[in-house]
């Protein structure tokens, strides 16, 4: 990883948002505000890049400024969020591609269930855990494989979601890779074994490197930060990363940078240094 150059500030700043920009009540804090509007205002791009649906993002919505742009779904969509979440970009998973992990999963991880997230719906089998926020979303409970059927509409598919009530969370993760990984990317974000799966070359690594290229920003003028598996491959991207404290080990052990835990307002604090020329 090549550190931006000392004394330089970056040109844009990339931030998860659970367990990483927000604290653990989900809020975020009067310093955080201050440090984003303030690395703004100072010529600094900031973008969050999480594996939140665009549904959730009224909790920051107010805090983008400039160009106002968000990377959700783990990278599979981009969305304007000065304009309702209006979406600019969308990276699908294939349908049929979709059927084979599930396929796939049924047979190596038997008690498997399944949930499709969809540009204008969130869908779930009757087995899945009530994990997510379902206000005002449509209410069809179905087979994964109707709900990723022909008859399940036109809608690009953004995430496919596996939960298993048993297996270790990074061991689900391993298996899922391993029978079906030629299908789709395999994340998690959560600490139960929830597997957030999009498609082939999407992830927040590569949506964000495609939004820079279009600006002209080089990796080594990209700060991100993050703190769990679905954050690995960004934080391995930009030219400067910082695991949160409070990261996953493998995130840890990773990335040679540590910022304070999100409760602690690690960001804020990276931020005031970059802007202070101490980072």
């Amino acid at each position: 990883m090549t550190a931006a150059s000392p004394g330089r500030l970056p040109r844009l700043i990339a931030t998860d948002l659970d367990g990483t920009l927000l604290h653990d009540d989900k809020t975020v804090s009067d310093r955080t505000v201050a440090a984003l509007a303030a690395a703004e205002e100072a010529g600094i791009e900031v973008i969050f890049v999480t594996g939140r649906p665009a549904r959730w993002m009224d909790v920051v919505s107010e805090h983008v400024h400039g160009h106002g742009l968000a990377i959700c779904g783990n990278g599979a969509a981009v969305v304007d969020l000065h304009r309702g979440n209006e979406l600019v970009e969308v990276r699908a998973l294939d349908r049929a591609a979709g059927l084979a992990i599930v396929r796939s999963l049924r047979l190596a991880a038997p008690g498997v269930s399944f949930a499709v997230e969809r540009t204008d719906a969130f869908r779930f089998e009757p087995r899945y855990p009530r994990l997510h926020d379902q206000r005002g979303q449509p209410s069809e409970v179905a087979e994964a494989e109707k709900l990723l059927g022909a008859e399940a509409g036109t809608t690009p598919v953004l995430k496919l979601l596996a939960h298993h009530t048993t297996l270790d969370p990074d061991g689900f993760l391993a298996l899922a890779r391993e029978v079906a990984g030629g299908h789709g990317e395999f994340t998690r974000s959560s600490p139960s074994a929830l597997l957030e799966i999009s498609g082939r070359g999407v992830s927040k690594a590569s949506t964000l490197a495609r939004r820079c290229a279009r600006r002209g920003i080089r990796r080594e003028e990209v700060v991100a930060f993050g703190d769990m598996p679905n954050d690995l491959e960004m934080l391995g991207w930009a030219g400067t990363a910082y695991a949160m404290a409070n990261a996953h080990p493998d995130v840890l052990a990773a990335t040679p940078r540590h910022a304070a835990s999100n409760d602690e307002d690690g960001v804020a604090l990276v931020i005031e240094e970059l802007l202070a020329g101490q980072a």
